[in-house]
């Protein structure tokens, strides 16, 4: 049974939270990849992916209120239009990345990354051992294992 390790892409890519936002969007284009991880030293903390990046062109979606007996209530929380501000504003790889990142082991079995990228519509999964970013997993690693294992 192959593992992440046997399929990770070893060679990173990462950033920083200091990345500026302008040389992320060149790495995306130079290196042809959708995902990167941000680092801090060798510890992972979290994923930034071209979404991240695209959310800075969307419109702006304005909280809705109402309004009863002289008090303004909203239906959603500040917080998120709080959130949506900083990522279409935002200057660095630290004002847009996502800090909630599912990870795999080195020993996690393809099937079961498969399955994780699937039901989560992830792009890639970064390969831990404790704390260490140790490598990526992306969707074309699993479909160059595919080829190779000529189940395609």
């Amino acid at each position: 049974m192959l593992t992440a390790s046997d399929v990770m892409t070893r060679e990173l890519k990462t950033v920083t939270r200091e990345t500026p936002v302008r040389e992320l969007a060149e790495m995306f284009v130079a290196h042809r990849i959708s995902s990167i991880p941000v680092v801090d030293g060798e510890k992972l903390v979290g994923m930034v992916t071209e979404t991240d990046l695209i959310e800075q062109d969307r419109n702006l979606h304005i909280p809705t209120v109402f309004s009863l007996f002289d008090g303004v209530f909203y239906l959603e929380s500040e917080r998120v239009l709080e959130e949506q501000l900083k990522k279409m504003t935002g200057k660095t790889v630290g004002d847009i990345f996502t800090t909630k990142v599912q990870t795999v082991a080195p020993d996690a079995p393809v099937s079961s990354i498969a399955d994780l990228m699937s039901a989560n519509r992830y792009n890639a999964v970064p390969v831990v051992a404790g704390e260490r970013l140790v490598g990526i997993v992306a969707r074309i690693d699993l479909i160059r294992t595919m080829i190779a294992q000529g189940e395609v």
